[in-house]
């Protein structure tokens, strides 16, 4: 098949990388070296003569994607299957006849194309074979068959394992070209691969074949082009390149010294070819990573795919510059959440949102072009989250980006400032969890009666009382409180004693905080279940979710049947990523909770839960007298010491209340879901949904179409499916532009060890000990004195915090759930340390400092 033949729409003929070539030779001004695809049925029927693949392939897909030795024996007996095969006589005439056509004796280069190749979603760059300057009808025809075997190099088996790709969903063109003999060759990305600012081309080249590059052999030449002009350049020492045999195959050459350091491309050429890149990218509609080549008579274009590694722009609707930060990292989630999550928590989250990669965003240009909201809400993030706080101050510095506007408002209260007072009260709190429970029963009883189109003008009610409650103006004073509390005393109390963090000793064992009770709650039911042996052996077997079913007929089953339902009636709600409506409920997954409660029977006594709440009291009680007495010391001592001793029992009067509303959203949340659950196993039984969970990849108003409708989109489900598992790739930024620039932040601090790991501190206190490095919670092993190594803890997490020594997290700020939950328990912790769950190895011991945030790994 033709390069003229091909378009975008025949990738299951030509593959992937087949079909961009065949869509770049139709782009205007751009030089595509002749050439013609050997298509994927060529590749299906020599498949279909290896009778023993079947069988191999089989294996394959059952090997676990780690066994690496697995892999590659397999694989490699796949291959010599495939090369082994002669070629049909008519296929190999059809492919000497396309080479006559093209120049029989001229050089070509023959080049997988896989079907699951060059995909926006996922790239395979590297996973297959090419092969340069391949001369003569039988080079090519053999080169052919190593193309098609390369189907299953071990690099490639790999790729399609960890991306969940089928292999025999998998087929292989090859694209046989025409050689370009260049001056200098280079791969030009039209969006900054490591910033993502898609304002940004970067341009890699150096002299001779690009093979060099791409293999990473040679150190290229690198350009920055923005906007039509050079911004950044990096001349390299080229010392080698890859040249063109005049009889076939390549050979690495060394380059004159003299030549060296000279530049590759003038800075013309350079421009040049980013205008060329822009017109690719425009074709495509997304930005482009381009192979590309000089030769005598200008560029030339051999590859073009998508850059897959980039984190997807919110949409604006406009043209102007915003910034957005992750509301992921402040909600301790950074994983993907499907559309009806997205769409329901956009439906009741009290400022308006945006939706990219499967994350949340918040616009805050506006906040930040203020300088009376900026100031505010630069102090909020610093408190909390200093890496993002130091990401927009990055973007402040440059000036440029976000212009300076008056503030709206002049006089009111801004953003981050203090609340209105509110009197140190414990009914408040009592009477704030009364109206939320009593909004929460008026939900549940309500909605019971509703179905159909019914049903979702319900919830669209309901939404607006969700978010009545959560913008009740106590309940917000309330937390403040608590929270301005936490800073006065941390403050001060670092001014007058020299003490850092002072508050994280006067929050143990604080009361009221449902997130920490949560934890205590299941050392009870440990409790209850460590006395029956039969019970305790059942539950190491468990497997699936019907197991409590099973607890009756065992001795002192019925006892930890019950202890289970009554901690799932008070807490079957959350879950891990809870803040997305669509993940499995403990109520409906009872059995991640099992693992957890077989820690707590192996690694406690009897009463822990209340031994230990009550250790937390006395040691806050010691703690408040201590520095009360140091304070009274000191001059002014009297002064210090009352206003000390105000701000603490307003510290512990409100700061267990921060964990409530999340408490009461998730709460809401299940409701919402049980009653979207029981309309969509209608639309199943009524035949317009394949299966229930089908609705999660619907966002609400789409949904309620459905309802009303009775069709669905299949194609779109699919593909929002399809999209979903390519966002697992991504990694959120904490902040991100409307030029789609990651900016990640920095400490920028100079009083950490070398070698050390550098966090924030939110839990004081020097622990060491073994590190668990844990992403799931369901596979939870934990002994006493262990450290919890992971990427985030929302609420959910909280019941293995009663079994730890200390805590590190990838993602967390100074009042996130897991940093208050730490310090409720005495845990020293730090968070948002980069990587953590990469750079720490499960089981190295390390060394916490949870007062000086930071950590150590041990020999």
């Amino acid at each position: 098949m033709e390069f003229d033949e091909v378009d975008q729409t025949r990738i299951a003929d030509v593959g992937g990388k087949g079909a961009h070539l065949g869509e770049l030779s139709r782009i205007d001004g751009i030089r595509v070296p002749a050439g013609f695809c050997v298509t994927t049925h060529a590749f299906g029927r020599i498949v279909t003569a290896a009778l023993s693949l079947d069988d191999r392939l089989d294996r394959l897909s059952r090997v676990n994607p780690d066994d690496r030795e697995a892999i590659r024996a397999l694989s490699a007996q796949i291959r010599r299957t495939i090369e082994a095969i002669a070629v049909p006589d008519d296929l190999a005439a059809a492919i000497t006849g396309a080479l006559v056509r093209h120049g029989e004796h001229a050089a070509y280069a023959v080049r997988s194309s896989a079907t699951a190749e060059d995909l926006p979603t996922a790239s395979f760059a590297g996973q297959q074979d090419t092969f340069l300057n391949i001369v003569g009808p039988t080079a090519v025809l053999q080169h052919v068959s190593r193309c098609w075997a390369s189907l299953f190099t071990e690099r490639a088996v790999t790729y399609r394992r960890r991306n969940g790709i089928d292999h025999r969903a998998v087929q292989m063109a090859v694209v046989v070209q025409r050689m370009v003999v260049p001056h200098a060759a280079g791969i030009l990305f039209t969006a900054d691969p490591v910033t993502g600012n898609r304002t940004v081309a970067t341009v890699d080249a150096g002299f001779g074949l690009g093979e060099a590059l791409v293999s990473g052999r040679v150190n290229p030449d690198v350009y920055k082009v923005r906007h039509g002009d050079i911004v950044a350049r990096t001349i390299a020492a080229k010392q080698r390149a890859v040249h063109a045999l005049p009889t076939g195959g390549t050979q690495e050459v060394p380059i004159d010294p003299r030549r060296q350091e000279q530049p590759a491309l003038t800075d013309a050429q350079v421009v040049r070819l980013v205008q060329l890149g822009r017109r690719i990218e425009a074709h495509f509609a997304r930005p482009q990573d381009i192979e590309w080549c000089l030769a005598d008579d200008g560029f030339q274009f051999v590859q073009s795919r998508p850059i897959t590694t980039l984190f997807p722009i919110p949409e604006a609707g406009d043209q102007e510059n915003h910034v957005y930060v992750s509301v992921g990292h402040g909600q301790m989630m950074t994983d993907p959440i499907k559309p009806l999550g997205l769409s329901v928590w956009q439906l009741t989250a009290m400022a308006p949102m945006h939706t990219a990669g499967g994350r949340l965003f918040v616009d805050v240009t506006r906040r930040l072009a203020s300088p009376a909201s900026r100031a505010g809400l630069l102090d909020v993030m610093g408190k909390d989250d200093p890496l993002m706080r130091d990401a927009l101050q990055t973007i402040l510095d440059r000036e440029d980006f976000v212009p300076t506007l008056p503030d709206a408002s002049p006089g009111g209260r801004a953003a981050g400032g203090p609340s209105a007072p509110i009197t140190t009260d414990p009914t408040v709190v009592a009477e704030l969890v009364e109206r939320s429970q009593e909004s929460i029963s008026a939900l549940e009883r309500d909605i019971r009666t509703k179905t159909g189109p019914a049903l979702f003008d319900f919830l669209l009610d309901a939404f607006a009382e969700h978010k009545r409650v959560l913008s009740d103006p106590l309940s917000l004073q309330a937390i403040m409180a608590g929270m301005e509390a936490t800073w006065w005393l941390n403050d001060k109390l670092a001014e007058w004693l020299g003490e850092k963090n002072a508050a994280d000793p006067l929050t143990l064992s604080a009361p009221g905080n449902v997130t920490s009770e949560m934890g205590l709650a299941l050392l009870d039911v440990a409790d209850v279940i460590r006395p029956h042996s039969e019970v305790v052996a059942y539950l190491q077997g468990v497997e699936d979710e019907d197991f409590l079913d099973a607890l009756a007929k065992l001795a002192g089953g019925t006892e930890a049947r019950a202890a289970i339902d009554a901690y799932l009636d008070r807490y079957g709600m959350r879950c891990v990523g809870e803040i997305d409506i669509t993940r499995p409920r403990w109520r409906e997954r009872p059995s991640t909770l099992v693992p957890v409660i077989l820690d707590n029977v192996r690694n406690f006594p009897p009463g822990a839960a209340e031994r230990r709440f009550e250790e937390g009291r006395q040691k806050a009680q010691e703690k408040e007298q201590d520095v009360l007495s140091r304070l009274r010391a000191l001059p002014d001592g009297s002064r210090k010491a009352d206003e000390a001793k105000q701000m603490i029992d307003r510290l512990r009067t409100f700061i267990g209340y921060r964990e409530y509303p999340k408490y009461d959203i998730i709460s809401r949340y299940f409701v919402y879901k049980q009653a979207l659950l029981a309309e969509a196993e209608r639309l199943v039984r009524a035949a317009v949904l394949a299966e229930k969970e089908d609705i999660f990849y619907l966002t609400f108003q789409e949904l309620r179409d459905v309802v009303r409708s009775k069709q669905v989109d299949d194609r779109l489900v699919q593909q929002r499916k399809d999209a979903f598992r390519s966002y697992h790739a991504l990694t959120p930024p904490r902040v991100l532009t409307s030029d789609g620039e990651a900016v990640s932040g920095a400490y920028r601090r100079d009083d950490v060890p070398a070698g050390a790991l550098t966090g924030l501190p939110v839990s004081a206190g020097t622990v060491e000990g073994r590190a668990r490095v844990i992403l799931d919670m369901a596979q939870a092993d934990l002994e006493a004195g262990d450290i919890l190594v992971t990427a985030f803890t929302d609420p959910s997490w909280s019941p293995l915090f009663a079994g730890i020594a200390g805590l590190v997290t990838e993602v967390g700020g100074l009042m996130t759930h897991g940093a208050v939950i730490a310090r409720e328990y005495g845990l020293p912790a730090v968070v948002g340390v980069q990587q953590a769950t990469r750079l720490i190895r499960d089981g190295q011991r390390i060394r916490v400092h949870g007062t000086d945030g930071y950590v150590e790994i041990l020999p």
